[in-house]
């Protein structure tokens, strides 16, 4: 069946305030970058030329209708998100220590984003998706996570593609425990999961990835895994494939902001090229050539093979490596022809 979108994503759109140097006076200077881990994978998929389209709340207030804007100006849907003038818009800053590390701060208490009611959900929209993808900072109040569940089980029943990214950032919860448990639920649901190297070890307790990446497949039957593994690239588990391709290493990066969400962008417009491109060339499926709005959700769950595995992570890393030369993430998502002028440079 033909559907309107290839991908809606539900949770968090925020402003993401990052470290921009001093000014004249010797202030610290901040700089406004729309944010939030499923409108910039929803940036992403747009930038790749697929139908996108969000479900969230944010304040009605200038950041609120600032990133209302930049989201439209992103390519996406922006019918599904909800503006509030009784809650404040979230805000997040981040700062980048000496070790590359990011440090959070976030004003999200009633945040406008953890609002969102069970009744606020467009159940249109996601009916008319191929892919539901969410992460668990939605989850971490109880209003956002009751509407993200009822949002998931309508993708479910609508034959919806699950794709979930745990996205774990301590400050936004109660407790780690709390956390784990929304975090184990949504692999409980999920056909596709993009997980780093410390979540695996925050579930599973193991620094051994590869193995805690196949515990997590197995005890939760997830068909298609995916691991970041920062420096050290990232890895697929799919059937009973392991493939590992290693990161780009970019001397020009400023900040990591948003890597993750380029990359999970990436594979997810892989898996739908691959099961929208009749008989998917050998030189991958990578560009659009082909592609079909027709929707056959067992047809993205096939297994592939290693050549194509392998490919969809060169894609990726090469878009996350992209990605970090630059502040900020929503505004500033790489083109297809960047992605593959950057392979074509690094790989010669």
């Amino acid at each position: 069946m033909a559907r309107k979108y290839d991908v809606t994503a539900i949770g968090e759109l925020l402003v993401d305030f990052t470290d921009s140097g001093v000014s004249q006076q010797g202030n610290r200077l901040m700089e406004a970058n729309p944010g939030g881990a499923p409108c910039n994978v929803l940036a992403m998929l747009s930038n790749l030329g697929f139908n996108t389209a969000f479900i969230g709340k944010v304040g009605d207030d200038m950041f609120g209708r600032m990133l209302r804007d930049n989201a439209k100006e992103a390519g996406i849907d922006v019918s599904g998100l909800r503006l509030d003038a009784g809650y404040n818009t979230t805000l997040a800053f981040v700062q980048k220590k000496e070790n590359g590390d990011r440090d959070f701060a976030f004003y999200r208490k009633e945040g406008a984003d953890l609002m969102i009611d069970e009744d606020e959900i467009d159940e249109e929209i996601i009916k008319e998706s191929k892919v539901m993808h969410f992460g668990t900072l939605s989850m971490s109040g109880p209003k956002a996570k009751a509407a993200t569940k009822k949002a998931i089980a309508i993708a479910k029943e609508a034959g919806c593609l699950i794709s979930f990214d745990p996205n774990y950032r301590p400050p936004l919860w109660d407790s780690k425990e709390d956390a784990i448990e929304q975090i184990k639920w949504g692999l409980s649901v999920c056909d596709v999961l993009k997980i780093s190297d410390n979540e695996i070890e925050l579930v599973t307790g193991q620094t051994d990835y590869e193995k805690g990446a196949r515990m997590i497949k197995d005890e939760y039957n997830i068909p298609i895994v995916f691991a970041t593994l920062g420096l050290d690239g990232s890895m697929v588990l799919c059937g009973d494939s392991v493939v590992k391709v290693p990161a780009f290493l970019n001397k020009a990066t400023v900040e990591t902001t948003g890597a993750g969400d380029t990359f999970m962008g990436c594979v997810i417009g892989y898996i739908l090229r691959m099961a929208g491109v009749a008989g998917a060339v050998a030189s991958g499926a990578s560009g659009m050539v082909g592609y079909t709005r027709e929707w056959n959700r067992e047809q993205a769950l096939i297994d592939m093979d290693e050549f194509h595995l392998s490919d969809m992570l060169t894609y990726a890393n090469a878009a996350a490596s992209i990605i970090t030369t630059r502040k900020g993430a929503m505004m500033v998502m790489p083109t297809r022809d960047e992605i593959t002028v950057f392979i074509i440079n690094h790989l010669e």
